[in-house]
């Protein structure tokens, strides 16, 4: 048997974090802000340092199974979205383990960077959408949107 080195993690790359740990800690990383939730809100909520959260969301820690679903309950947020949209972007920088499925594909997603759900401007444009008190005026600000969006 191969050795990957002292703590190496079957799929990990030689050096620096693994670019799952990256992707879940983003996803982290959108959840807590699109809830406004600070690190240090989460951490005491989950029992570690802000510290901790923050190396959680540059993925230079990896989170446990048992910590990943405390975070999932805080954030109210289902475990399988922290692996949402992982493709051929992350998965291609990494060494996959042989799947013992013949029919195992791995499908090519658009790389995270490209999803409009990611960015801050997505982000931005929700909190403001529902900053609005009127359900009217929010109905109408979609309404124009949608419209505009037609025109494009």
């Amino acid at each position: 048997m191969k050795s990957r080195g002292k703590g190496r993690q079957p799929g990990a790359k030689s050096e620096g974090p693994d670019p799952v740990d990256i992707h879940v800690g983003k996803r982290i990383k959108l959840r807590r802000t699109l809830l406004r939730i600070s690190q240090e809100q989460l951490a005491s909520d989950i029992g570690v340092t802000f510290q901790q959260v923050q190396k959680y969301e540059s993925g230079h820690n990896r989170v446990s199974a048992s910590r990943l679903f405390d975070i999932s309950c805080v954030l109210d947020y289902p475990i399988s979205c922290f692996f949402e949209d992982i493709g051929a972007n992350t998965t291609g920088e990494r060494t996959m383990p042989t799947s013992r499925s013949s029919e195992g594909v791995v499908e090519n997603i658009e790389p995270l960077d490209s999803d409009p759900m990611q960015r801050t401007e997505t982000l931005e444009l929700v909190r403001a959408y529902w900053r609005l008190s009127s359900p009217e005026l929010r109905k109408s600000v979609l309404e124009l949107l949608a419209n505009i969006s037609k025109r494009e």
